[in-house]
């Protein structure tokens, strides 16, 4: 049986000047899929991410959320039904602890920002925590952000937009800026934090390995297109992916 559609993008199109940065971008994403985005940089992913969240307005087409039409909302209307991301370089109070960032972030969904510590309420601490729990930072709760390690900081980002309890979740580039040793045991936690709950997941990643281990589906983007659309094997195993993604394909005749 296959699962309904969350996210529809329709004939996206935008351009910065000369660049185009989507070109009739036309993706179906279902409830409950891990879908990662890849391609070279300047591609269209991050474009495509920040229409999704409206951040940028497509220049033509249009977003739905299941049957809501998301393109003239506002991020914060967007947010609301459901969509949360997290950033490339993580979005945090660093003079705050972590467990106040967490409060801070669950004000923010309940409309408190200008008095925030009113969520300081045990139920409020007790759903922090869970979050903490399930993302393994449980042991950095009264640590100020500002003294945690990158990686640490990404899975707090990510906790954050967890705290809205969001349909979808977008991931920039969850394990950039993350030693090599750690981004896989990262990236392991940031799956099982995710649940096996129908939340549907996006993540930009360039690393092939983590790609294969963690996404059930890949759309590849190179100029604005989409070129490949796929299971990770079979569409990391395509030309235009092995020419103008991962430079296997330009490689071999390079070597030949």
């Amino acid at each position: 049986m296959t699962a309904p559609i969350l996210l529809s993008a329709r004939h996206l199109q935008k351009q910065f000047g000369a660049v185009v940065a989507a070109q009739d971008l036309c993706i179906d994403i279902a409830i409950g899929q891990r879908v990662s985005l890849i391609g070279s940089n300047g591609a269209g992913k991050t474009t495509f991410v920040n229409m999704i969240t409206g951040y940028l307005k497509p220049d033509q087409g249009s977003i739905y959320l299941a049957e809501t039409d998301i393109t003239p909302m506002s991020p914060r209307q967007i947010t609301r039904l459901g969509v949360a991301r997290s950033f490339q370089i993580p979005q945090l109070y660093p003079t705050l602890s972590v467990m106040d960032n967490m409060l801070v972030a669950m004000a923010c969904h309940g409309n408190r920002l200008s008095v925030w510590r009113p969520a300081a309420q045990a139920e409020h601490i007790e759903r922090g925590a869970a979050l903490l729990e399930r993302f393994e930072l449980i042991q950095h709760r009264h640590r100020r952000v500002s003294e945690l390690p990158g990686g640490v900081r990404k899975l707090l980002d990510i906790a954050l937009a967890m705290t809205g309890s969001p349909k979808l979740l977008l991931l920039d580039e969850p394990t950039s800026g993350v030693s090599a040793e750690e981004k896989f045991p990262m990236m392991e936690t940031v799956m099982r934090g995710l649940g096996d709950e129908p939340l549907t997941a996006l993540f930009v990643e360039h690393d092939m390995d983590i790609v294969r281990r963690h996404a059930d589906r890949i759309i590849a983007f190179y100029s604005g297109r989409v070129i490949a659309d796929d299971t990770p094997e079979k569409a990391l195993a395509t030309d235009d992916v092995r020419r103008y993604v991962t430079g296997e394909l330009r490689q071999e005749v390079a070597h030949a």
